[in-house]
């Protein structure tokens, strides 16, 4: 199964006029077949809920939705803390719904991250019925007073003395029709955009690009692990979809690092200076996670990677064992793993056998880039301008 995930993400991220495999080719008769059923199914969708089929319901507080176009890598979950962590600092409550797909792996790290705010997650496939129950046990309040605390340049940090609910944030919520939201943001990866433009599963889209004209803020994550030129390009292509959108550009800065033993015990980033990394991950896409290791200074960067949300289970670890002891013979000293928050939370206890070895775990958050004015406080300017207009 990982290698046909493995082998269907080549196809869909290989440009159309690159040659593929014999193999490759062989299943994309199959693939396209599987894409207009998609696409059927999509516009299906749609029109249920256009003609009140299905109903879109309107939740008693605002509602901001991160999504995407495409699957994985696009910082989604990452703009959901910093939202989340926003709101609880100008004393407003917010509500977490996410899906929890594959061991709510997302939903766990958002738990860590967030502990000692007052902000709540909510998980399940029914995130209408999530919502309410969050409600009807919390509370919520309708004043958006508040809003104003996120654009107030001097603001000062404000606790909430009150647990009612405020607002409520769709992780993933691009493509979720059950609830309306208030302000639609929509993440862009810089450094795997759109693949080959197909939806999937010949491609990476879950809608075509016409769905950017949706969209109120767009973010273009990783935007500092890519040439200017590609920028130019990937806001042109936005650009045709959605001519007014405010485009913001994010990065990933690391933190630091804590040990998978003990997660008490947090690491500068200079911990793998002139070490042996090995980078093991299970993430949308590997690339900006590696390239931000490799820039902090060690000898030799190797890397696993599996599919997206994959969980590591003892025999993964075998194949894991085997490259590190090729690094170990190779370099004379014992490698070190390196791993993603979302990998240590989707399966922390299978990683600690690999007790022979030191395992980090990486701790970056979202960070805005100055270029252009996308500034922090922009973006929490509009953002506060957006609820205040409910």
């Amino acid at each position: 199964m990982e290698k046909l995930r493995s082998t269907v993400k080549a196809i869909a991220y290989s440009p159309q006029s690159q040659c593929i495999s014999p193999f490759h080719l062989s299943l994309i008769p199959l693939l396209s077949v599987a894409s207009s059923l998609y696409s059927i199914a999509l516009r299906l969708r749609r029109h249920v809920y256009r003609f009140n089929i299905l109903h879109s319901h309107w939740l008693p507080v605002p509602v901001i939705s991160v999504g995407n176009l495409t699957w994985g890598g696009n910082g989604k979950t990452p703009m959901v803390e910093l939202l989340a962590r926003s709101f609880a600092d100008a004393g407003i409550s917010p509500l977490i719904l996410t899906r929890g797909y594959c061991g709510a792996d997302e939903a766990k790290m958002l738990k860590r991250q967030l502990q000692g705010t007052c902000a709540k997650i909510g998980v399940g496939a029914n995130r209408v019925a999530t919502a309410l129950r969050f409600l009807d046990q919390y509370g919520f309040t309708s004043s958006h007073a508040s809003f104003e605390q996120l654009f107030c340049e001097n603001k000062t940090e404000v606790q909430s003395s009150n647990n009612k609910i405020g607002i409520a944030i769709l992780d993933d919520g691009m493509q979720h029709l059950s609830v309306q939201r208030d302000l639609e943001i929509v993440m862009v990866n810089a450094l795997m955009p759109w693949g080959n433009c197909r939806l999937l599963p010949l491609g990476p889209l879950r809608e075509p690009l016409t769905a950017l004209c949706r969209a109120d803020i767009l973010v273009i994550h990783h935007a500092d692990l890519v040439k200017e030129n590609d920028i130019d390009t990937l806001k042109s292509t936005i650009r045709k979809g959605n001519k007014s959108a405010p485009i913001f550009f994010t990065k990933m800065t690391p933190n630091y690092f804590f040990r998978c033993r003990d997660s008490s015990i947090k690491l500068s980033t200079m911990a793998v200076e002139n070490a042996t990394i090995l980078c093991l991950s299970g993430i949308g896409h590997a690339d900006s996670f590696i390239q931000r290791i490799q820039r902090m200074g060690p000898t030799f960067v190797d890397h696993l990677n599996f599919s997206d949300h994959h969980v590591f289970e003892l025999q993964d670890l075998q194949m894991v064992h085997t490259r590190l002891e090729a690094l170990e013979l190779r370099f004379g000293a014992k490698p070190v793993v390196v791993v993603t928050e979302k990998d240590y939370d989707r399966a922390p206890e299978v990683l600690l056998h690999l007790k022979q070895y030191e395992v980090l775990v990486l701790c970056s958050r979202l960070q805005f880039l100055d270029d252009m004015g996308s500034t922090e406080e922009r973006f929490r300017k509009i953002v506060g301008e957006y609820l205040s207009q409910r």
